[in-house]
């Protein structure tokens, strides 16, 4: 026999069926017995608290009527009697109130915050609603619900203080703060959760309003642990960082998962180290919710995988991709072209990549497959036979189909958890729902499958109409027809008529903004946004805010995404209006023009950050050159310094071919094409070279780039073989690049020169500093430690260029001014 009281009064029989409890004065003499947790409660007290002072004629045997029915429900032996009183026969773990308070008592004195953070939830999870709910107004109640309730918030708030310290982002923090403006302790926590998000002000922000209504409400100022934390934050002190969990690029979960704890569950025992399972695919329809489950699943994860969690998007692929292209998004998703010497081979990106994480032990999640089934199963079938210590997480609409994989269907939402997550998306919204509106909203889920997505797009508009009035409406939306084609089930026709349904309630600015962010496979940063609608005379800020409250648009950091049912929805409204074309075009020239002024600035101290910028763009970048066409040249001439500095050498070659065999592009941008192609293939210099190419500056640097022999593309030492330019003479390249005014050159040529000359090395040091390019700057200074006359100057270089390296975060050259310094 089980007792609740964390929510409705409930009990569970021996076998697990709940056991119906009749009339409301039993129910009351049940709950009072278990308010003394088994001790006896006197005839008296039970008289005054059943009847409110006012007992019934004989109340003694009024009282023995009410045990008699309990006993028949209960068992007679059950509730016993004794001359202090009745009282339940009650062992310690059949009261979840109980159970409650012991896992409470364990969380806080165990030290190890991982299982602190279990046993919390753990014992969150006893939860069913308010304590003994039915009874809120009765005295003889009231003080323990009060105890029971604060036991239950001050869990919840250790619980987001144990994640905190976990490095993880809890859930729920805003609304715990909104239902107790006046509680510091979840200001504490959301305050250390918006700052790690770098929502710095926003914190602040936080803590200003704390300090507000306690001085309006109370007059009284916030606590000293708060107000320690407002300056730490004003310091950006460094230990509110979070700590180093493992490897990973998995975003932070911003909202609660709804209705998946088991399969949350399951998926990570299905995906630990020792399982047997290797290869796990999450498959359903489009929005059920696959790529969410898979995230939170891993993030659990992160700390027992040596080598990482990685999410590889495969979303921006086209369905015409290979395995090699799989293989080469999960090489630059991993940074191996980055971290390695040897360069993926033009056609073996797949074997080199099992390869390269030979005797590594990461967890991939490859998400959105389901236009890649063949190549992605391809790829993970050599992939788990050459990497033994690989893991594999897949999310598609259908399976891959081989040996090994262990299939697990997403299923819709049930009822009532599409209900929970509705009220919950509602809430979110600025429109919490009343009770009454349950039977309309129930009607809603059902009619929508139980599909998140939908359930999300459909939300927001409660901003304009009742439950019952979207419920009407749905009737008129959901017929569904019969879809065709691989990867589109029927289910998505519903989504995309909910998605019409949501078109048509907006604004013609908004369906303009809406459609240009829909071009990009990969998301936009809002001056990719501002540019596309230029001319427009479009407020792009002020409507990109709009619909990213209509839930049509994701706010991901920086970058503003679609989900992928309105992209493509959208994708073909362009279509059906004739505008695809144009919107491509400017798609193109947007990142043509970003291409353009990144290019210079990466031969100078600007460098990382046009690197980081070009890198966060590289999904938009490679959709802008297959649908170019004649501007495909421009582009892969821009985009060549930038492969080069990246070492995506495969990614050169098989882009600029592909430009050069695109009609259209100048006898200029073909023949600097031309030279470029040559460069990346160590091939010699084109005929006529450099015939047609009329900018000095660019024809010294492609005689450089032509004339070097780098590691990316022969394997031998770098400077010693950069010596070698086009004609042979370093020291023409010199003086070419000295009458240019071309620092990035003159560096280069002397450091070519430098080989034993400490003349030299002093100069292109004093050049690569003059730059900000302090990669070269430190290779220089190793090589002016190798080249010094005693041993004392040699460490000084030696530290110096550990000192650089450490301060900017450079590991190689960490490691090689580590290997020439004494012990």
């Amino acid at each position: 026999m089980r007792y609740g009281v964390l929510g409705p009064l409930v009990v569970w029989g021996h076998d697990g069926d709940e056991l119906p409890v009749p009339e409301a004065k039993v129910r009351a003499l049940l709950a009072n017995l278990l308010l003394h947790n088994g001790g006896p409660v006197p005839v008296d007290r039970l008289l005054e608290d059943l009847w409110d002072g006012c007992p019934p004629g004989r109340p003694v045997n009024a009282l023995q009527a009410k045990v008699s029915r309990l006993r028949q429900v209960l068992g007679r032996d059950e509730v016993l009697h004794q001359p202090a009183g009745y009282r339940l026969r009650l062992a310690a773990d059949q009261l979840d109130s109980t159970r409650f308070q012991e896992l409470l008592c364990r969380a806080h004195t165990t030290a190890e915050p991982r299982a602190r953070a279990e046993l919390l939830a753990g014992a969150l999870e006893l939860w069913r609603g308010a304590p003994y709910a039915e009874l809120a107004d009765a005295p003889f109640a009231r003080a323990e619900i009060a105890r029971l309730a604060e036991l239950r918030l001050t869990a919840l708030e250790d619980l987001a203080l144990a994640r905190l310290d976990l490095g993880e982002q809890p859930e729920g923090l805003a609304e715990l703060v909104a239902r107790y403006p006046l509680r510091e302790r979840p200001r504490l926590a959301l305050m250390r959760a918006l700052y790690r998000a770098g929502r710095q002000t926003e914190a602040l922000d936080c803590f200003q309003d704390l300090r507000r209504r306690l001085d309006e409400e109370l007059g009284v100022a916030p606590g000293p642990e708060i107000m320690a934390l407002h300056q730490a934050i004003l310091r950006q002190e460094p230990a509110l960082a979070a700590p180093r969990q493992g490897r990973t690029n998995l975003p932070a979960p911003v909202t609660t998962l709804v209705g998946r704890r088991q399969a949350i569950a399951e998926l990570r025992e299905l995906l630990a180290e020792g399982s047997g399972h290797r290869a796990v695919s999450l498959v359903g329809p489009g929005g059920v919710g696959k790529t969410r489950l898979a995230m939170v699943a891993a993030h659990g994860l992160i700390e027992h995988c040596p080598d990482g969690v990685w999410l590889v998007e495969l979303a921006g692929l086209s369905p015409g991709a290979t395995t090699e292209d799989v293989a080469e998004r999960i090489i630059a998703t991993l940074g191996l072209c980055e971290t390695t010497t040897a360069e993926p081979a033009p056609a073996g990106n797949a074997r080199w990549l099992g390869q390269a994480l030979a005797g590594r032990k990461p967890l991939l999640l490859l998400d959105n497959c389901e236009h890649l089934v063949e190549p992605v199963a391809a790829l993970v079938t050599d992939l788990l036979a050459a990497a033994a210590g690989v893991r594999v997480l897949v999310t598609s609409h259908e399976p891959l189909d081989i040996p090994g994989e262990l299939v697990r269907p997403v299923p819709p939402l049930a009822v009532p958890d599409a209900v929970e997550l509705f009220g919950q998306l509602a809430a979110a919204a600025g429109c919490p729902l009343d009770p009454a509106a349950e039977p309309a909203v129930a009607t809603i889920c059902r009619r929508l499958d139980g599909i998140p997505l939908a359930l999300e797009l459909l939300a927001p508009r409660l901003r304009v109409l009742s439950p019952d009035q979207l419920a009407e409406r749905l009737d008129d939306r959901f017929a569904l027809p019969v879809g065709n084609g691989r990867g589109r089930p029927a289910r998505q026709q519903t989504l995309r008529a909910m998605i019409d349904w949501s078109w048509e309630l907006l604004t013609e600015p908004e369906r303009t903004v809406l459609s240009e962010l829909a071009v990009h496979p990969d998301g936009c940063v809002l001056p990719a946004a501002v540019r596309m609608c230029a001319g427009t005379g479009i407020p792009v800020l002020e409507v990109l805010s709009r619909l990213v409250d209509r839930s049509l648009v994701v706010r991901d950091g920086e970058r503003f995404r679609l989900l992928e049912s309105v992209a493509a929805y959208c994708l073909d409204r362009l279509a059906e209006c004739g505008e695809l074309k144009e919107a491509r075009t400017r798609f193109t020239r947007c990142y043509l023009d970003l291409a353009k002024q990144a290019e210079p600035r990466l031969r100078g101290p600007e460098q990382r950050h046009c690197l980081d910028i070009l890198d966060a763009e590289t999904v938009n970048l490679r959709r802008a050159l297959e649908i170019a066409g004649p501007l495909a040249l421009p582009l892969a001439n821009s985009l060549a310094w930038y492969w080069f500095l990246r070492g995506r050498v495969s990614e050169a070659r098989r882009s600029l071919r592909a430009a050069l065999a695109a009609p259209g592009g100048t006898a200029a941008e073909r023949a600097v094409a031309t030279a470029w192609l040559s460069g990346f293939e160590s091939q010699v210099a084109p005929a006529g070279f450099p015939c047609g190419i009329e900018d000095p500056a660019l024809v010294a640097r492609l005689r450089w780039f032509l004339g070097n022999r780098d590691p990316e593309l022969t394997g031998d030492d770098p400077w010693a073989s950069a010596a070698v330019l086009l004609d042979h003479d370093p020291e023409a390249a010199e003086a070419r690049f000295r009458e240019l005014g071309d620092g990035w050159g003159l560096l280069r040529a002397h450091r070519a020169l430098a080989e034993g000359d400490p003349a030299r090395a002093k100069a292109a040091l004093a050049i690569a500093e003059d730059l900000g390019l302090w990669t070269e700057a430190v290779d220089v200074l190793c090589l002016l430690g190798d080249l010094a006359p005693t041993a004392e100057e040699a460490q000084r270089h030696y530290r110096r260029a550990l000192r650089v390296s450490v301060d900017r975060a450079y590991p190689r050259g960490q490691a090689m001014a580590e290997s020439r310094l004494s012990p």
